[in-house]
Order: structure tokens, then C-alpha cells, then sequence
């Protein structure tokens, strides 16, 4: 069964908990143990009914201030779809959080209150999906239930939106009509907007079409693990294993190593299952080939004739992430890209973008909590990448304190310094 990720995000209040929630009750995926949990704390507040915002928000401070601070992950499934949803926060201090949740999201839901219109959070949120390249974008015009069902109020959120989006790179772009708390347009189409013609959320979320979506053109295979069994059945077995990020791999394929620039033959693909007869992303497996090459975790096997870029300069979009630290020209940290590790120094700061006005401030000289800047590094060794407009699996790395191994930031390459 097809599995979809798809990221919440909206301003606080919009209701993006409760629709989660919705979601989960309506497609009755819910243990008892559950509801019955979230209708106690809901009867400690003083709540008539059980408030399904609380099946997300998992931490007890989050309930108590009924916010989302950290990114919730549930999971539901459908006879169609399997689903993970990232529910990730609302406020402009957990820029990060929306970042890490979202970054893998096949899908984005954008909620905005009906009562309020486009906000400058709507604004962001929008911004930091078609930056982090999800390729579908719904915006769910949630409490309709408090504007009467206006169609008229839903045209002109759509129109204002439309206009802010036409500047952003978002390919796939649907509005719907709903109301999280009564459940309208949620999972079944509403009586209460018989002027809106399209689809129930869910439904979109079971039927759009998101196969295509990965690159299944460039081939990329980076070895995570090389497989020596030292057993008697596979005595001479040698397989270089990992997720297939891009393309399709086949036994009998051509194929080249890097950095090593040796060329074979793909002899066989093995899965936990067994052999197959082709691999595509995002499929682990463990490929064999003809010759006997020097291949080590951090190669990266791919076409003799579509090869990735290689070089030691890059320039990236980079999200910080670090409360305790910036980042300043001549910082040296770690960055992990694929399977690969390596140190980079931090060259240059382009300049720091405001994700709520999209203004690139050319003046800046560092990047602090949350903040997302275009980024020249080196690397002392050679990165095997794509653009990540191309390819979000190789155009994609994360850098690291090498002192303490925390997490420092997320990039998203751009290319080669020119």
C-alpha cells in the first residue's frame, strides 16, 4: 500500500490539532484507551465534548497552553493509503520545527481561519513549503462553521492567497472548504457548501497523485553499508546496501563508482524479501555487481552517462537550528550529505532571508535561531550531489557540532559557487 507524508502547518489557533484529530476520529483511527484519555483531560478543562486538538497534543505543557510546540507525528491508515502526519507549530520561534517536519512531507496542509483571512504566519509557512520543495500544496480554509459557509469569504481567501502564491514555486496548489470541529469537508463532503464543487480533504489526500513526484530519472545509490555475511550459503558474497535516492536501478544496468570512477555491472538486487527485478526510490536494497570494486560507505553508485555534480564548493539555502550558536564565515563544522560525512568551513553569507517578507538582507553576517540564509561552504571532501530542486534526497544535508554531534543546521543546495 502507497504511504504519504503530509506536514500541518498554519497560525496559532487556526485549528490544525483539531483537524489532525478530526482526521484520526472520522477515519476511526483511534484506540478506546485513546479517546478515553483525551475526553478525561478535556473534562478537567471544562469542556462539554472531547477536544480532538489533544490526540497531537501529546506533551502536557502543550496541552496546558493549548499550543504545539514540538512536532507531533501520527500515524493512520485508510483502505487506500497509508498517511504520517507531521502537526508542526504555529509560532515564528519554531521556524526549525516546521522545517524538520516538513522536510520529507509529500504533501502540505495549510490551514487559515476563515474569520481572519491570509496572515503574515499563512504567509511564512507558505513560503518555507515551496522553499523546501513539497510538491503539493492544499490550503484548508478551516471554521467556516463561524462565517455562516460564505462562499463569498472563501473566494476572497483564495484570491488573496492565489496572489501571494503566484510568487512563490508551487506547482500543485488545491483549496477546500472545511470546518475541523464539525467535521465539514473533512472526510465526507459537506451539505453546508453546496458551492464548493471539489473533493473532501481526505479524499484528496487518498487520491492525489504523488508516484511522479521523485526523480526517477537520475539513478543515485548511496552505499549506506557493505554486506560481508562470512557464512558457508554466502561464502562470497559481497553487497553494497542503501536507499535508493533517485532513478531506477535494474540488474544488468551499467553502472560507475564514486569517487573511484570504476564502472560494472549491477549482477543482482536484494530486498528483505528477496530478489527483484528493479529498485527505485525510496527502496533499500542491497545491489551486487560483475567486478570486484573498493566501495566503502560514502560512494555513490549511479550511471556511467548521468553522474551527480562533485565538487568541494557549494552554495545552499541553510536553515539554522541551534540555540546556543550562529553562523559566521569561518565557522568549521561537520555536514552529513547522503551517507557521506565530511568537515566544511563556512566561506560566506550571501545573504539572510525574512521568511515573512521574502526581503534578502545583503548586510547580514551570521544566521541565529531559525534564520534562513544563502550559504557558500567547503568541504574537505567532494559532496556526489543534485540540485535540490531536482533531487530533495542528494540536494539535501544537514551540518554538525563536532564537539557535541548536535544538529546545527539544514541546507538545501543550490549549485556550485559561479
Amino acid at each position: 500500500m502507497e504511504m504519504m507524508r503530509f506536514a500541518t502547518a498554519g497560525s496559532v489557533d487556526d485549528g490544525k490539532s483539531t483537524l489532525i484529530g478530526r482526521l484520526l476520529f472520522d477515519s476511526k483511527s483511534i484506540f478506546e484507551d485513546q479517546l478515553d484519555a483525551v475526553a478525561d483531560v478535556s473534562d478537567r478543562m471544562g469542556l462539554d465534548e472531547p477536544n480532538l486538538a489533544l490526540l497531537t497534543d501529546g506533551l502536557r505543557a502543550e496541552r496546558e497552553q493549548g499550543i504545539t510546540i514540538d512536532v507531533a507525528y501520527r500515524y493512520f491508515a485508510t483502505p487506500k493509503r497509508k498517511f504520517i502526519i507531521a502537526d508542526t507549530p504555529g509560532h515564528v520561534q519554531y521556524t526549525r520545527n516546521m522545517v524538520t517536519g516538513a522536510s520529507t512531507a509529500d504533501l502540505a496542509i495549510i490551514l487559515i481561519d476563515a474569520r481572519k483571512g491570509v496572515l503574515e504566519q499563512s504567509r511564512r509557512h507558505s513560503f518555507i513549503a515551496s522553499l523546501l520543495r513539497i510538491p503539493h500544496l492544499v490550503v484548508a480554509v478551516n471554521k467556516m462553521d463561524l462565517v455562516d459557509y460564505s462562499e463569498e469569504r472563501f473566494d476572497q481567501i483564495v484570491e488573496e492567497f492565489g496572489h501571494f502564491a503566484s510568487k512563490l514555486e508551487i506547482t500543485d496548489l488545491t483549496f477546500i472548504p472545511i470546518s475541523a470541529l464539525k467535521g465539514d469537508n473533512v472526510v465526507e463532503r459537506s451539505e453546508k457548501t453546496p458551492w464548493y464543487a471539489g473533493a473532501s480533504l481526505l479524499h484528496h489526500l487518498e487520491t492525489v497523485h504523488i508516484a511522479s513526484d521523485r526523480n526517477l530519472i537520475d539513478a543515485r545509490l548511496p552505499v549506506q553499508y557493505v554486506i560481508r555475511p562470512h557464512s558457508e550459503e554466502f561464502h562470497d558474497y559481497r553487497g553494497y546496501a542503501g536507499s535508493i535516492a533517485g532513478g531506477v536501478l535494474k540488474p544488468g544496468d551499467d553502472v560507475v563508482v564514486l569517487p573511484s570512477g570504476f564502472t560494472s555491472k549491477i549482477a543482482r538486487i536484494d530486498t528483505p524479501e528477496g530478489p527483484v527485478s528493479e529498485a527505485f526510490a525510496p527502496m533499500s536494497v542491497t545491489v551486487t555487481l560483475t567486478d570486484e570494486i573498493d566501495i566503502s560507505r560514502g560512494d555513490m553508485i549511479c550511471r556511467p552517462h548521468n553522474q551527480p555534480a562533485s565538487s568541494q564548493d557549494i552554495e545552499a539555502m541553510v536553515c539554522w537550528l541551534s540555540e546556543g550558536t550562529s553562523l559566521v564565515p569561518g565557522n568549521k563544522v561537520g555536514i552529513k550529505h547522503t551517507t557521506r560525512s565530511a568537515r566544511a568551513l563556512v566561506k560566506d553569507i550571501q545573504y539572510r532571508l525574512d521568511v515573512n517578507t521574502l526581503h534578502r538582507d545583503s548586510a547580514a553576517h551570521s544566521l541565529s535561531l531559525n534564520e534562513i540564509g544563502r550559504v557558500t561552504l567547503r568541504t574537505t571532501q567532494p559532496l556526489f550531489f543534485d540540485e535540490y530542486r531536482r533531487n530533495r534526497e542528494t540536494g539535501s544535508f544537514i551540518l554538525i557540532d563536532e564537539a557535541t554531534n548536535n544538529t546545527l543546521g539544514a541546507g538545501m543546495i543550490i549549485g556550485t559557487p559561479q
